[in-house]
């Protein structure tokens, strides 16, 4: 089955490890198979192997580089609904998003594409004394990709695209929850012609992970996950001499403004907040109604259709979202709702009453009101599918909302009024945000990443600084004189100008 064994060199092997983990499929909460996991030995092995096909990879021509792109595109389209079975599977979202997801992976797939245009270097004649000077980009060699449980297809993939496109070669360490898409991922790379060794997986868990930090091979680090291990990551990483982008965790308001259509803003709240259960680190956590009037009338819209939504098994076609991907992150949201409550919030609808004695790590829909920002429903990302509701008298106390919070991953405004709008986007300090737009996650060819908590380092995830963040610049200054002419043999001690 895949996702049991490491992807090295080509060929799935297990490694010199002892350790493994289980896998469960959360619509069951059944152990389905044992993943074994890397030691440093093996991480050691794979290494070498991404060194001596990176050095080869680098050598090919952009042409070469693309084919393999382009039929990578291709193979994962054809593969779709394979990859959407273990997706599901493994992390128990519905078919439907799964395929979402996957879509997502070909946009990066797509971009990559252009990676000879987003690295093309600079060039400048004549600067000074017949010296000519120019930059290069050339990739950085061998790319570890930490990649997080809830996109097991669409993170390896955004990260890894571009990394190889420019001549790198790869090593992915997947969650321990859910390795099987990304094995899946792996044989599709060859298949669309990637040389043995570019691309590399390895299963596991904190051992493997600082074994990849490190490792002097390595020397890029991409990462997706919680902030906690990502601050870890980046630090980590630094202190290696890395190259470090690691993005963490959100807690995305949605502000909603008495002039917007609220009937669209319901409608909005409804699919970005609960949808793949809410583990999503681009969620909308928290509505943020502007006057009570809003809120109420938003909640009379809201209640009846958070009642609605049904939690089922990934491959039930009537459900709308599917269970929490282990039976520790149930117990977590579950002890998030009763502190709510302790907390003095206002619990409107209690989904745990829908999944009583059901197999499984499910969770049903809850919606809390009445959050303030001195609950931990505030001030803690929660991955989960219990949604908050605060109210506030004017935009200005919402942007103080969004901005006293630590994160700054996605905050989305709903209305009409243009300047509101502006005024929201200009001040409110989230790196990726919409104006009636309620999952602001940006197309492939522009960049993702959010600010302050939510991201460590000064690289995105995809868009053109990808492509820089995968490659490393030469400056070059040349000058050739004439053949049958002598360069200057006077000696200079100042500092060299062109002047």
């Amino acid at each position: 089955m895949y996702g049991i064994d490491h992807y090295i060199g080509g060929t799935f092997s297990r490694g010199s490890g002892t350790r493994s983990g289980p896998v469960f499929n959360p619509s069951t909460g059944e152990e389905i198979y044992r993943c074994n996991y890397a030691d440093r030995g093996t991480v050691d092995e794979v290494a070498k192997v991404a060194v001596a096909a990176g050095r080869a990879w680098a050598g090919q021509s952009q042409t070469r580089r693309l084919q393999v792109i382009f039929k990578m595109r291709e193979l994962v389209i054809a593969n779709i609904d394979a990859l959407a079975e273990i997706t599901g599977l493994e992390h128990g979202k519905t078919i439907d998003d799964a395929k979402g997801e996957i879509g997502r992976a070909v946009e990066a797939l797509e971009f990559a594409t252009n990676a000879p245009q987003v690295t093309k270097g600079e060039y400048s004649v004549n600067v000074g004394g017949g010296i000519d000077t120019f930059s290069i980009r050339q990739p950085v060699g061998v790319v570890g990709c930490i990649a997080p449980f809830n996109f097991p297809v669409m993170v390896p993939l955004m990260m890894g695209a571009m990394a190889v496109a420019v001549g790198n070669a790869v090593v992915v360490k997947p969650s321990e929850r859910v390795p099987g898409a990304t094995a899946l991922v792996s044989e599709l790379w060859k298949k669309a012609g990637l040389p043995d060794g570019v691309w590399n997986v390895v299963n596991g868990d904190a051992e493997v992970v600082d074994a990849i930090l490190e490792h002097p091979s390595i020397a890029a680090i991409s990462f997706v996950g919680s902030t906690r291990v990502g601050e870890y990551i980046y630090q980590k990483g630094c202190s290696h001499n890395k190259r470090v982008a690691a993005y963490t965790g959100g807690k995305n308001h949605m502000v909603v403004m008495p002039d917007a259509d609220l009937e669209a803003a319901a409608a909005a709240f409804i699919s970005a907040g609960y949808g793949s259960a809410s583990q999503r680190c681009m969620a909308i956590s928290l509505l943020v109604a502007v006057g009570d009037q809003t809120a109420d009338r938003l909640r009379a819209l809201i209640v009846p259709m958070v009642e609605k939504l049904r939690v089922g098994s990934y491959n039930d076609k009537s459900a709308d979202f599917g269970p929490l991907v282990t039976a520790a992150a149930k117990a977590t949201v579950e002890a998030a709702i009763d502190r709510a409550v302790a907390e003095g919030a206002e619990l409107v609808v209690d989904g745990r009453a829908q999944v009583a004695g059901k197999s499984g790590f499910y969770v049903g829909a809850s919606l809390v009101d009445n959050v303030t920002t001195d609950m931990q429903m505030w001030k803690e990302e929660i991955f989960g599918p219990v949604r908050g509701m605060m109210r506030v008298d004017s935009l200005d106390a919402a942007i103080e909302v969004v901005n006293a919070h630590e994160y700054g991953n996605g905050a989305v405004i709903f209305t009409r009024n243009g300047r509101a709008a502006q005024r929201f986007y200009m001040e409110v300090e989230a790196g990726m945000q919409g104006v009636n737009v309620p999952v602001p996650v940006p197309v492939g060819h522009h960049n993702f990443g959010g600010l302050r908590r939510s991201k460590f380092g000064d690289a995105h995830m995809f868009g053109p600084d990808a492509a820089r963040f995968y490659t490393k610049m030469k400056t070059i200054s040349q000058r050739w004189p004439e053949p049958d002419a002598s360069l200057d043999h006077a000696v200079s001690m100042s500092f060299p100008s062109n002047g």
